[in-house]
């Protein structure tokens, strides 16, 4: 640090500089996140000062996270779940297993996931000495349950399902799993951090959200095809009581006990998330997913029209092939096995995507083997 600060011309000239550094969301197809709403910044910026970590100072705010989680209660098929907000995937995933572990309570703990799992569940078993099991995935890449109840013994606290995978976009059969968790009384968690903003406004969509009578708890994002900023997660619970295993004492704040897993939690990405919400509509969001989906559908049609087949039929909108490169200035991901994913986001609408068909075809060469 200069003895003297910058001016906030010469400070905005740098940060402006480094930010043309990072790429454009115009030629990014492969994140899960997007370009939040204009309604999402806009309220983003009017709460940025607001801390959920101390709600009796900010019950503006603390209603609306309040009026988030009932949405989400709702479009969940659960009126009376309870839940809070996070800020992401990964806080969430470690807030269930924290109280399943708890809840449980056993000398060597485990869990079952699919091998589709996200890797925040590894970070989790390793901060909390938890045993992962990995139940392996059929050829459509969705778990399955036949081996996922061989791993179960005394000691599991926890099978995870997933909604909408990262990789491929297919969603694990729920009410399978809900099944297996039933008879063994164990926690179903349902990772739908991608999946629970899109598969609700689908027809015939996968089933996976507390309408499955096992499902106990649902990781959500925002800050993916709920095009709030980042960061922003939600965790939905069917029975608040499992956050009374996660209780601490607070007491200097305005609220004598918290169960969340950070002190400080900022407000502004729960006003963004309701903002986006409450903007949108369930028509809104259906439409804009509906747009996604028919991208990914022609995402692949054409990719297929130059040989290049799918990999798998997905639920959400997450394409993916047999692995070919693409040409710059397109911004693609391959999955562990090295197939090429594309991720259909708001921001790959029609345009962008027929620009990218149009580079692909005038570069690929096909494979007349």
């Amino acid at each position: 640090m200069d003895a003297e600060g910058l001016s906030a011309d010469e400070l905005f000239c740098f940060l402006k500089a480094k930010r043309k550094e990072d790429y454009s969301y115009s030629n990014i197809l492969s994140s899960m996140c997007t370009s939040p709403h204009p309604v999402a910044v806009e309220a983003h910026n009017l709460f940025m000062e607001t801390n959920l970590g101390d709600p009796g100072l900010f019950p503006g705010t603390a209603d609306l996270e309040d009026r988030l989680i009932r949405w989400f209660a709702d479009l969940y098929n659960e009126p009376s779940a309870g839940g809070c907000t996070t800020s992401g995937g990964t806080e969430s995933n470690i807030q269930v297993l924290r109280f399943c572990k708890k809840t449980k309570n056993v000398e060597n703990p485990n869990i079952i996931v699919p091998a589709s799992a996200h890797f925040s569940f590894e970070k989790a078993c390793g901060m909390m000495d938890i045993e992962m099991r990995i139940a392996p995935v059929d050829e459509e890449f969705r778990m399955r349950t036949d081996a996922a109840g061989e791993l179960i013994d005394k000691n599991t606290c926890c099978i995870i399902g997933v909604a909408g995978t990262t990789e491929y976009g297919v969603t694990d059969p729920i009410p399978a799993l809900g099944k297996i968790a039933g008879q063994e009384g164990i926690h179903l968690h349902v990772d739908a951090a991608f999946g629970g903003y899109v598969l609700p406004f689908i027809e015939n969509a996968p089933a996976f959200d507390f309408s499955v009578p096992e499902v106990g708890s649902i990781s959500v994002d925002p800050h993916k095809m709920g095009m709030s900023t980042i960061p922003s997660g939600v965790l939905m619970v069917r029975d608040e009581k499992v956050f009374c295993n996660l209780l601490v004492e607070t007491p200097y704040l305005t609220t004598k006990q918290a169960y969340s897993l950070t002190g400080t939690r900022p407000g502004a990405s729960v006003a963004a998330a309701y903002a986006v919400m409450a903007y949108m509509g369930r028509r809104g969001m259906k439409a804009l997913v509906s747009g996604c989906m028919e991208n990914t559908r022609r995402v692949i049609e054409g990719m297929e029209a130059f040989g290049v087949q799918r990999r798998v039929t997905p639920d959400v909108n997450v394409a993916t092939f047999e692995h070919v490169s693409v040409p710059s200035p397109w911004i693609v991901s391959y999955t562990r096995r090295g197939d090429l994913r594309i991720v259909c986001m708001p921001h790959v609408n029609r345009d962008v995507v027929e620009a990218f068909l149009s580079d692909f075809g005038e570069s690929h060469v096909p494979d007349i083997n």
